[in-house]
C-alpha cells in the first residue's frame, strides 16, 4: 500500500520538484499540492493523506497554524490521521520549536539529498518521528536561552529501566534507531521495542516530545554531555 502525500508549500517550482521527486517512487503518491495552511488544512481533511510535507511560511495561514489544526482534527486514535513533516529553508528558524509545539512529527530542511526525503516520509508515515541533526541542536539552544526554572516531574519516569532511560537519553540527542543501535550494540529491532515503551510508559505521542521531556525534566540538559 502505497503512501499518500500531500505538498503544501507557496512555491510552485518546490512543489513540482517534490512532486518530481516522490513520483519517481512505486511506494509514494502525491494526492495533491496547496499554496498555504488553509488550503492545506481542507485538503486534508478531504484526501486524507498519510503525510503532509508543510512550508513554515506561507501566506494566508502559515504552517504552524496549518499543522495544528490538521493534527487537532486527527481522531482519538493517535496513530490515525495525517502526520505532518516539516520542511524548511531555514535551520534556524525561529519557529522550529512552535511547529513541533503544534504537533509535527518531524522537521527537515528542504536541501536534504533526495534519498533523505523519501526515508524521511517513510518514517513518519510509519508513526515514528524524525529530526535533523541541526533540528535538535536547535531544540537544545531553545531551551538553553529558556530561563531555567524549576524541573517539571514526569508521571511514568520511575518506570524506565536503566536502559530505557538510556535510550531515552539517546533520543533526546537526535540520535535515529539505527544510530542507537549502534551505540548499545544491540539490534535495531531491540531499539524499537524500547522506544516503543518508553513512549507508551511516559505518555508520549512520539519521538519529538521525548526529546522536549527530556529536557523539560533535566534528564538531559542544554550544554551538558551529550554521550
Amino acid at each position: 500500500m502505497s503512501v499518500k502525500v500531500l505538498l503544501v508549500d507557496d512555491q510552485s517550482l518546490i512543489r513540482a520538484g517534490f512532486r518530481m521527486i516522490l513520483g519517481a517512487e512505486s511506494d509514494i503518491e502525491v494526492v495533491g499540492e496547496c499554496s498555504d495552511g488553509a488550503q492545506a488544512v481542507d485538503s486534508a481533511k478531504r484526501l486524507a493523506p498519510d503525510v503532509v510535507l508543510m512550508d513554515i511560511r506561507m501566506p494566508e495561514m502559515d504552517g504552524i497554524e496549518a499543522t495544528r489544526r490538521i493534527v487537532g482534527d486527527r481522531d482519538a486514535d493517535a496513530e490515525a490521521g495525517p502526520r505532518v513533516l516539516i520542511l524548511t529553508t531555514f535551520d534556524l528558524d525561529e519557529y522550529v520549536y512552535d511547529a513541533l509545539g503544534a504537533g509535527a512529527s518531524g522537521f527537515l530542511l528542504k536541501d536534504v539529498p533526495a534519498e533523505q526525503l523519501l526515508a524521511g516520509i517513510r518514517t513518519v508515515a510509519e508513526g515514528e518521528a524524525l529530526l535533523a541533526p541541526s533540528v535538535t541542536r536547535r531544540l537544545i539552544e531553545e531551551f538553553a536561552r529558556s530561563a531555567p526554572g524549576p524541573k517539571t516531574e514526569a508521571p511514568g519516569l520511575a518506570e524506565l529501566t536503566p536502559r530505557e532511560l538510556e535510550v531515552l537519553k539517546l533520543i533526546a540527542t537526535g540520535r535515529s534507531n539505527a544510530e542507537i543501535a549502534g551505540e548499545l550494540i544491540v539490534g535495531e529491532t531491540t531499539v524499537k521495542t524500547h522506544v516503543a515503551r518508553v513512549l507508551m510508559k511516559l505518555g508520549l505521542r512520539d519521538r519529538v516530545q521525548a526529546v522536549v521531556l527530556a529536557y523539560e525534566t533535566g534528564i538531559v540538559t542544554p550544554g551538558g554531555p551529550q554521550g
